[in-house]
């Protein structure tokens, strides 16, 4: 209870009904609050897109991120026909999205066909871990008894590292070091969508291969233990072939996880 000048006692609510007019003021500008609020929490839930594309006979999953500003990076681009590299040129150029640049998740040939393609056409800086540029540098050698005669290797410019904050537009990605399907693996998350980008380490109900050089079978098991299971449940898993799935799935149906 409050006093009023002549010493009585003024309830609170006596404050409010006496002054409807600064009430009415005060609705006012919490329901412009609320307008705002909803408002920013809608931005908040637009801060990073990500768009699929499936190229190549590997049926390889290429990932292009961006956010509001129409900044962008592309993921391991396995764009080598013509065709599948102007699907991926013609969607930025629909969207006015401007690459910032070029990631890989590892080296396997499947992933990094498009790299020059890229570098060529968009003039962006190419990040790999160091610890795979040998893996991207023995791509050329086999490639034509693949079948991909025409393949054109890039130079990465950057080395990445576990903790590393890849950054484009109002988004930052964390990258971790994930070795054991390749021996430089990293993937990227985003912990404001709860989105990994994560390469060929984990997929729906299955794991990465570890029969092609430099891969390790327990080195997987606990690069996807220790890093991509410490994550929260309700991450979504963007794999480099086949459909998404979740952490959380992943740790109760993954028969190579029980």
């Amino acid at each position: 209870m409050r006093q009023n000048a002549a010493g009585q006692a003024m309830p609170y609510q006596d404050k409010i009904v006496n002054h409807s007019g600064n009430l009415t003021e005060l609705n006012s500008k919490f329901v412009t609050y609320k307008r705002i609020f909803r408002s920013l929490t809608y931005i908040s839930r637009q801060l990073m897109k990500i768009s699929t594309f499936t190229f190549n006979p590997f049926q390889e999953n290429t990932y292009v991120l961006h956010d509001e500003t129409l900044a962008c990076v592309i993921v391991d681009p396995g764009c080598y026909e013509k065709n599948e590299q102007a699907a991926l040129t013609d969607f930025i150029r629909d969207n006015k999205l401007k690459v910032i640049k070029l990631l890989n998740t590892h080296c396997h040939i499947d992933h990094v066909f498009g790299n020059q393609f890229i570098i060529d056409t968009y003039q962006v800086p190419f990040y790999i871990h160091q610890a795979d540029l040998p893996t991207l540098q023995a791509v050329p050698v086999y490639a034509p008894s693949y079948g991909f005669p025409q393949y054109n290797p890039a130079t990465p410019t950057n080395f990445l590292n576990e903790g590393d904050i890849v950054s484009f537009g109002h988004t930052e990605l964390k990258v971790f070091f994930t070795p054991g399907h390749a021996p430089g693996h990293v993937v990227f998350y985003h912990e404001p969508t709860k989105t990994c980008v994560g390469g060929d380490v984990l997929f729906q109900r299955s794991i990465g291969r570890t029969d092609l050089p430099g891969g390790n079978h327990q080195t997987l098991l606990h690069s996807i233990r220790t890093k991509l299971f410490t994550l929260p449940d309700e991450v979504t898993v963007y794999p480099g072939h086949g459909p998404s799935t979740t952490i959380g799935e992943e740790k109760k149906y993954n028969p190579f996880l029980r």
